[in-house]
């Protein structure tokens, strides 16, 4: 019952859309993060019309915490949190692909949620409300992945991952080089990242990866000695 009744409000928004000439996709029920990290909600409007359309995204309210902040962001470049509109020209039959609203979790589990319109400048009379619930919880206990006596290595987090992943890894014998590669379902390598010795944490950068699946593989001087799937979302 619950899905049919989002199901609903979708297609409600999608309709009142085309008659602004555009359309919202890829609102999500509630986007998931855990303490300190940035949820990303991605949407895309579509220009449903024969004519450019200038969108104007605002933010009406929103309930999150004291350490929260929330942004207007287009890929990993995020506007001052204290800008409330974001406008955009979107061309004939084009989607404003690469935009998202970015929530800084902080530091405090909980439910929050921020309420926006957006309508066409041209017919600003019938604004579209849309919501998005954010759900932070406490961060996992960590897993070593893999131990010997040479290294420490904690499972790649997030997983499903967006843009950027991390791994927290401890050296235990500073004489071996260690690295972990990441390649695709092909088997060819699509990134390399070294493990030194006097840190604790490497990024996996993935915004420019396609969606799908990959796998990484941890080596200790030059050997492969585990290998784990990695999943990009976009």
């Amino acid at each position: 019952m619950k899905y049919s009744v989002l199901l609903v409000i979708i297609l409600a928004v999608s309709r009142v859309g085309f008659s602004q000439g555009f359309e919202i996709t890829s609102l999500q029920e509630s986007y998931k993060g855990v303490i300190g990290e940035t949820i990303k909600a991605p949407l895309r409007f579509r220009n449903t019309t024969d004519k450019a359309i200038t969108l104007i995204i605002r933010k009406v309210t929103g309930q999150i915490g004291g350490t929260q902040k929330n942004y207007f962001c287009i890929d990993n470049n995020c506007l001052d949190q204290k800008v409330e509109d974001y406008i955009v020209k979107v061309d004939p039959g084009q989607t404003l692909a690469n935009f998202n609203i970015s929530l800084e979790a902080g530091f405090v589990s909980g439910a929050s949620t921020l309420k926006y319109i957006v309508y066409n400048k041209s017919n600003p009379g019938q604004p579209i409300e849309f919501e998005l619930n954010f759900d932070v919880e406490e961060k996992p206990e960590k897993q070593s992945l893999y131990t010997s006596r040479f290294i420490t290595l904690h499972d790649v987090y997030p997983n499903p991952v967006i843009d950027h992943a991390q791994v927290e890894y401890k050296i235990l014998n500073d004489r071996i080089k260690a690295k972990i590669v990441v390649h695709n379902i092909l088997g060819n390598p699509v990134g390399e990242y070294s493990l030194p010795s006097l840190e604790s944490l490497v990024r996996i950068k993935t915004d420019d990866l396609s969606a799908g699946i990959y796998f990484y593989t941890l080596y200790i001087d030059n050997e492969g000695v585990m290998t784990r799937k990695l999943i990009v979302k976009k």
